[in-house]
């Protein structure tokens, strides 16, 4: 009895002693709960209930010399639906039909993005729509719907330039151009926000807060004149159809500063549209202009002409009987494109003439090593200052400078070797800098998102050959102008201009050369006070394969970028220089 006593007054406490336990165990957790795990916690919710979308940071624009945009982005907007709630609220075809009226759609698309499963909480309407058309789809007033910001790149120029702009992809990502080349200048940053969502996982309208705020890139400024780019590639298009050209390429070079005032391309891509492009022909997705490397033919003429007078080993009033046919002592057989007689000509008559035989015997006067120095220093060989994507260098041919006897003299006249036309240009403004090559130019600055302007980098000038040298060279191109079988064809009224020519032989397929042939003009204007040149190619013109297929071209770019550059007329004529004996 007295032992039961004691087992019932130990219950209470036993029961009070689990009570206090227990209560210790739920203030600790709640303890751990509240205070050591509350910020964990409280993340960790949120995370579950809330949605991060990225934020893009827009691209800089690309711009011409005179700020006319090339390239810019602008804001689209996607839009979403509910369609389990779409459903829930009923009438989906007759909301199907007045979204797609909202957004210039397909209403039987916009159905059945909703029915495809009324059960989902996503449903994709619409890709990208313009800002009036995203205000209309909100004044319909539809809680199931929701809008999030895109960014699309577009070129307002549309083809003009777009061989140099370049383009993105799908994704905003640089494929090619500038767009590439100058990605670090043009990207953005992007940015966060986050969202609330509710129990079936959409967002909470309302709730977006933006937690990282996007940075637009920065503004690249092209040295091109969108408008003489405009016109050099309708001429060029033009003269290439009515020619039935492969491809061609115009460069307008500023002589006193390496700037590329246009680069046109035929065909060239159009940024908007590079699917037809692409399709159409995949060669013309960058710019051949600077990526496509061919023999040049007479034009490098010049460039052997004035290393003779840069050498001191001619002048251009030397004395060479070309014929039509020269073998060499060494196994060499050069011979000119039309058969003639023996020619009494000078250096000058040599490329009036654009005799091979004639450049041939007198280039010897060098050796291929020095020679091969000469090239160098006109830029051939190495890729240009721009360092434009896929950009070709060109080369020398096999065994530079030990080249083999026919080698050694088909260079001289532009065969055996490869070149760009922006090389071509490069070269010519050497001569018409009074023998100084300056670096060619593209990009003239970036300006950043808060106003820093960063210049591209001028570089130092390079003395190819003396001022006499370069000098002397431009007259003699002048008498091609006033004396050669062009001569109508590339007259400027008012200006002393220098042309050379060019024809070479295409390789072929099997290595050799075809039938094909591309034809060029090279020249400078004024030539008194040489300005700008212009450098002209055609690849494979089926009508005309002669260089009168380039004239028309020529002196159209050249008289536009002088009449736009503002260019007085000469106040002199053209130095009449011997060109035979």
């Amino acid at each position: 009895m007295r032992g039961h006593r004691r087992r019932a007054r130990w219950r209470p406490a036993f029961v009070l002693l689990t009570v206090l336990l227990l209560a210790g165990v739920f203030l600790v957790r709640l303890t751990d709960v509240q205070v050591v795990q509350a910020q964990s916690l409280r993340d960790a919710s949120k995370d579950r209930r809330s949605i991060t979308t990225t934020l893009p940071g827009p691209r800089g624009d690309i711009v011409d010399a005179s700020g006319a945009v090339l390239a810019t982005t602008v804001t689209r907007y996607r839009i979403t639906a509910v369609p389990w709630i779409a459903a829930k609220a009923g009438h989906v075809e007759q909301q199907a039909r007045r979204i797609a009226a909202a957004i210039g759609g397909d209403a039987g698309d916009v159905e059945r993005a909703l029915t495809a499963d009324p059960s989902s909480s996503y449903a994709l309407i619409a890709k990208q729509v313009s800002f009036s058309a995203l205000q209309k789809v909100k004044a319909l007033d539809l809680g199931w719907l929701y809008y999030q910001s895109v960014s699309k790149r577009t070129y307002p120029s549309g083809a003009v330039a777009g061989n140099l702009v370049g383009f993105v992809g799908a994704d905003q990502q640089p494929q090619a151009g500038v767009e590439l080349g100058d990605d670090r200048c043009l990207a953005g940053t992007d940015g966060r926000s986050i969202a609330e969502s509710g129990l079936d996982g959409t967002p909470i309208p309302g709730s977006e807060a933006v937690v990282k705020a996007a940075k637009p890139g920065g503004k690249v400024a092209l040295t091109i004149d969108r408008d003489l780019q405009y016109y050099a590639q309708q001429v060029l298009a033009q003269r290439a159809r009515q020619t039935g050209a492969a491809w061609g390429s115009v460069v307008v070079e500023e002589v006193r500063s390496g700037k590329l005032l246009a680069v046109a391309d035929w065909p060239t891509v159009d940024p908007n549209h590079v699917g037809t492009t692409a399709a159409d022909d995949p060669g013309a997705l960058g710019s051949r202009s600077f990526t496509a490397p061919y023999e040049p033919g007479s034009t490098m003429k010049a460039i052997t002409a004035s290393m003779l007078l840069d050498a001191g080993v001619a002048d251009p009033a030397s004395r060479v009987v070309a014929p039509y046919r020269l073998k060499t002592a060494d196994g060499a057989d050069v011979n000119d494109s039309e058969t003639h007689g023996d020619e009494r000509l000078t250096l000058t008559g040599v490329l009036v003439q654009s005799s091979n035989t004639g450049i041939s015997q007198l280039g010897r006067r060098i050796t291929s090593a020095d020679r091969l120095v000469y090239l160098k220093r006109f830029g051939f060989g190495e890729r240009t200052a721009v360092g434009f994507g896929a950009e070709a260098g060109g080369s020398f041919g096999s065994g530079a400078p030990d080249w083999d006897p026919q080698t050694r003299y088909a260079t001289m006249f532009g065969q055996g070797l490869t070149v760009s036309a922006v090389q071509m240009a490069s070269a010519y403004q050497a001569l018409a800098n009074g023998g100084v090559r300056l670096p060619v130019r593209l990009v003239e600055s970036c300006t950043a998102a808060d106003g820093r302007v960063t210049p591209t980098p001028k570089g130092d000038g390079t003395r190819v050959v003396s001022k006499d040298a370069a000098s002397s060279t431009v007259r003699m191109l002048e008498n091609v102008a006033t004396k050669g079988w062009l001569a109508g064809d590339v007259k400027i009224p008012g200006y002393r201009v220098g042309i050379k020519t060019g024809t070479a032989q295409e390789v072929d397929a099997s290595g050799g050369y075809g039938k094909d042939y591309l034809v060029s003009m090279a020249g400078v204007a004024p030539a008194d006070s040489p300005r700008y040149v212009v450098y002209v190619a055609l690849s494979k013109p089926v009508k005309m394969n002669t260089s009168q297929a380039t004239a028309p071209i020529w002196r159209k770019v050249m008289a536009r970028a002088l009449q736009s550059g503002g260019v007085v007329p000469s106040g002199s004529s053209s130095p009449d220089l011997p060109a035979t004996w």
